[in-house]
């Protein structure tokens, strides 16, 4: 941040958080990696899943380190990252909303409560508030299809949710 660079990895996160790259770093170093790229790969999701943890999310710098260290490609961290719903590489708030999308959430009417939440917050889905105190998400499914519709925030679900609800799911976030 407040760098104006144009090269891969430059963004500033990783030595703005230096405590945060030395958990990262002991975390993939204790991980058998070796000279087998391959064998490697199968760190990746594991180390991606550790980095958004340490991080809250995944800039290019972060991205950038976990390839190195398991000795591949820049293109495939970054092919994993955004085939994954799971993993972003925007900021995001410290409440995560999700809204399923899924069959059953959609027809039990989903998009009327992502609606709802998108009218409140004053973002769209994908977006952040200007706060970072709210993100804003539709999932495909999240396997709780008896008690649709289903909103997520962060790791709490809502079931049987309706735009009725919004507000009160709002006010649980403290």
């Amino acid at each position: 941040m407040g760098k104006s660079c144009s090269c891969i990895g430059c963004d500033g996160v990783l030595e703005a958080h230096p405590d945060a790259k030395k958990e990262l770093e002991a975390y993939i170093d204790s991980l058998p990696i070796g000279d087998d790229i391959d064998a490697n790969r199968g760190y990746l999701i594991q180390s991606l899943h550790k980095a958004q943890d340490v991080f809250g999310y995944l800039p290019e710098s972060v991205q950038l380190f976990v390839a190195n260290k398991l000795k591949i490609h820049l293109s495939e961290v970054y092919g994993v990252i955004s085939f994954y719903s799971y993993f972003t590489d925007v900021p995001v708030g410290k409440y995560k909303i999700n809204v399923c999308t899924g069959t059953a959430c959609f027809v039990r009417g989903s998009m009327k409560i992502l609606d709802e939440l998108s009218r409140h917050l004053g973002i769209k889905e994908g977006e952040t508030t200007e706060d970072k105190r709210f993100s804003l998400g539709g999932l495909r499914c999240v396997g709780a299809c008896s008690l649709a519709p289903v909103v997520m925030v962060n790791d709490k679900v809502y079931g049987n949710v309706t735009p009725q609800m919004v507000q009160e799911i709002l006010n649980d976030c403290e």
